[in-house]
């Protein structure tokens, strides 16, 4: 525990807080036009008074705001929708999808490949991480799926779903030793928000599409090719929406940005040097620099094959969105968690 001493919180235009002499835990609402703007829960534990202060100190186990009655939409990036929309609308993929991933011999490859070369976590097993995962799919109000821990020098998670089948999630070890603990559970909240949305099927497919362990068969090349950029392009939308879900379990933007600012470029050696400010920066200029007829045109060939948008661009939509009139009506729907 670290000491804080208290002074005035000069929020302009809030309303104050009261607090006991025993424990406290209080409500700050930050100004509207603060660029991580949002409600910021803190809790104290012992409290002393010293030379007319008020010393106390601070107890980092505050509980998260949960989201009881969270509908997918709720949160779901506009493009996601619209590119939803658009795969609804190819005739036969969902079908083809699902008897690529239906039978029996895939299934079995998929499960015993995670649990012959990975841990897989609980109560019992890796229990902090198994903690992380319980929490974030209590905020997010939805049924936690298995998690496993691959060894890999390659920092990556992602997610399979089959219909019917509980999904699973798959964080790799270089990856928890990149990132800090409320790093890792924005991780997995992003992880989450694939399934809370229900992306289930197509985000499998196009996992194995992108993890190069499938080509769609029986189809014409140039078919088969313009399926697996549409599913690419989904996929790229549907990150956006599950980095949103990723801020709503971390509940800070500075946290769910410095994921994409570490895998950008970051190391366990250089983490305590990196600055979210100077990235979000980055991410301007970058989009200040792509707004030109040519910028334009060379930032959608750099993208175009890509399953992920670029880190600069999805830093620079949680910001936009962390401040939106939308966010913030969701911060107020929540309540605290109970521990």
């Amino acid at each position: 525990m670290a000491s804080l001493v208290l002074s005035s919180f000069c929020f302009p235009s809030q309303k104050s807080c009261s607090f006991t002499s025993s424990s406290l835990r209080f409500r700050i609402r930050a100004p509207t036009d603060s660029r991580f703007g949002g409600p910021l829960f803190v809790g104290f534990g012992s409290v002393k008074k010293r030379n007319g202060r008020i010393e106390a100190s601070v107890d980092s186990t505050a509980h998260p705001l949960v989201f009881r009655d969270l509908d997918a939409d709720d949160f779901r990036h506009p493009l996601d929708k619209q590119n939803t929309l658009l795969l609804r609308a190819i005739p036969g993929l969902n079908e083809i999808g699902r008897a690529i991933l239906a039978g029996t011999v895939t299934e079995q490859i998929m499960l015993l490949e995670n649990i012959g070369t990975s841990i897989l976590v609980s109560k019992d097993q890796l229990p902090e991480l198994h903690k992380m995962m319980i929490e974030a799919a209590g905020i997010l109000n939805i049924e936690p799926p298995d998690l496993y821990v691959r060894q890999s020098p390659i920092p990556n998670a992602y997610t399979l779903a089959i219909s019917g089948k509980k999904p699973f999630v798959i964080i790799h070890t270089s990856l928890v030793e990149l990132l800090t603990r409320k790093e890792l559970q924005a991780v997995l909240a992003h992880e989450l928000g694939h399934l809370k949305c229900d992306h289930g099927v197509w985000l499998t497919f196009a996992n194995l599409l992108t993890l190069g362990s499938y080509r769609l068969p029986g189809l014409g090349g140039f078919i088969a090719q313009r399926l697996e950029e549409q599913l690419i392009r989904w996929l790229r939308a549907a990150e956006l929406t599950c980095d949103r879900a990723a801020l709503l379990v971390a509940q800070d933007p500075k946290v769910a940005i410095s994921v994409l600012m570490k895998l950008t470029g970051g190391c366990p050696s250089m983490a305590d040097q990196l600055n979210v400010d100077a990235f979000l920066e980055q991410a301007h200029s970058y989009e200040k620099a792509s707004s030109s007829p040519m910028g334009w045109y060379i930032r959608n060939a750099q993208t175009r094959q890509l399953s992920h948008p670029l880190p600069v661009l999805r830093a620079r939509e949680i910001d936009e969105w962390s401040r939106s009139r939308e966010y913030r009506s969701l911060l107020e729907r929540a309540t605290q968690m109970s521990m």
